[in-house]
């Protein structure tokens, strides 16, 4: 085959054949085509867009790059969700315990943070001897004898997304709804789970900006998987509002645990419920959504969740004392509160604006290799529609060596202020 006639083909605005794609991934895998080349047929996609066989096709092609997983010889349903990414997203940590004592197999792989995102490993990593790095027969183990389990991703999984995803950044690519889709479902299947959940955020603190884009996003994705045999369904939620209150790593695993101890009833609450119960019924444990809902919350209320994230932590090599006594995370106690200037209702708030603002108090990172301070982060008291003093405070900031005066100034101007009531969006717009 040849590569320039794919190239012209996708440009003009026809499908590619199944072996043409084929041919793209298993040659660009092997770097048997240039970088020049490749970077060609992902603008000429990126402009054209696929069809969803041609994005299936290409998700299928990509996995089989890598390292795939399969648990058909362990008991049980599999399940896993994947959010698209947020600001104070730490629902895995809340999510995998409670599915886990309600029946299902949680065997979940996880990311790092990047810009102004959070990632589940660095969050998991604030509690001390805390190991996501395990061996793929510890790690079927653990499933297989707790229910869960949360690791970071293999490196030999999907090794074509991986190069790709770096050209992407650097060619002005990476917006493509169909690579994105094409992304993160060849690693979601690869992780072997019979049942996914995508959370699919939209709004100012995601990278998808609007209901109608998050929407599609989603479409593709869940197309993507049943076309590969796979149980997958899609709630578009929200990131308008900080998730929770707390943004940054010890701190989030500060506010999971108070969920688990049931102390905690916030938006956090509502959308960790909320997914658990989708998936209990998308897996078929609880067909009836009232049911699902008081066998999700009875774990929460009963201590039964909190036990099984204590399990895990132990399992993990981590200290299981910060599960009992949150209070020993390591969280700064250099600590400014960030008011308000004048009173009124939050009409707004800059959701992304607040993660940067994590990253330059150093609880996130710019670059992939950018050190992480756990201890810092961002406490918001305030949502969307609150009413605000002047004189109250908007938020807390946790800071330690890196502290800025300009950071109160970049806080304060997250939040705008206006002298009539707003309307309050929901959480969750709507399940695909």
């Amino acid at each position: 085959m040849n590569i320039v006639e794919i190239i012209e083909k996708k440009r003009d605005g026809h499908e590619l054949s199944s072996q043409e794609i084929a041919y793209f991934v298993e040659s660009y895998a092997k770097e048997e085509i240039a970088e020049y080349q490749a970077s060609a047929l992902l603008m000429a996609i990126y402009l054209r867009g696929m069809s969803n066989r041609e994005l299936s096709d290409l998700t299928k092609d990509m996995i089989a790059t890598g390292k795939v997983y399969n648990f058909s010889d362990l008991e049980g349903i599999f399940v896993d969700k994947h959010s698209t990414g947020g600001v104070g997203d730490k629902t895995s940590l809340v999510l995998a315990p409670v599915l886990a004592v309600c029946g299902l197999k949680v065997a979940k792989m996880s990311g790092r943070g990047l810009s102004f995102t959070g990632g589940t490993l660095d969050k998991l990593e604030s509690i001390p001897g805390f190991q996501v790095a395990i061996s793929e027969e510890d790690f079927k183990k653990q499933v297989s004898e707790i229910g869960c389990a949360i690791i970071g991703q293999s490196n030999d999984m999907v090794y074509a997304d991986k190069k790709m995803y770096a050209l992407r950044d650097v060619t002005g690519t990476v917006s493509s709804i169909p690579l994105i889709a094409s992304s993160i479902m060849s690693k979601k299947l690869a992780a072997g789970s019979d049942v996914i959940l995508l959370d699919v955020k939209c709004g100012d603190g995601a990278f998808m900006k609007d209901v109608e884009s998050a929407t599609e996003l989603a479409k593709r994705m869940i197309q993507i998987g049943k076309d590969a045999g796979k149980v997958v369904n899609a709630e578009i939620t929200s990131m308008n509002d900080v998730l929770g209150s707390m943004v940054g790593n010890s701190l989030e695993v500060l506010e999971a645990i108070e969920t688990l101890q049931g102390k905690v009833h916030n938006d956090f609450y509502e959308l960790c419920v909320h997914s658990a119960v989708t998936l209990l019924q998308s897996s078929g444990i609880c067909t009836d959504e009232k049911a699902a809902h008081d066998m999700v919350v009875k774990t929460l209320n009963d201590g039964s969740a909190l036990a099984k994230f204590k399990e895990m932590v132990a399992s993990q090599h981590g200290d299981t004392s910060v599960v009992d006594d949150p209070s020993k995370l390591t969280i700064s106690d250099k600590t400014i509160e960030v008011l308000a200037d004048t009173s009124g209702y939050i009409s707004k708030i800059h959701v992304e604006g607040i993660g940067l603002l994590g990253c330059a108090l150093g609880a996130g990172r710019m670059r992939i290799e950018d050190a992480i301070d756990h201890s810092v982060g961002i406490e918001v008291y305030k949502k969307h529609g609150d009413a605000i003093e002047a004189g109250e405070a908007l938020c807390k900031l946790y800071y330690n060596e890196v502290f800025d005066e300009s950071f109160v100034k970049q806080a304060k101007d997250c939040f705008t202020i206006s002298k009539e009531p707003v309307e309050v969006e929901p959480l969750i717009y709507t399940v695909l």
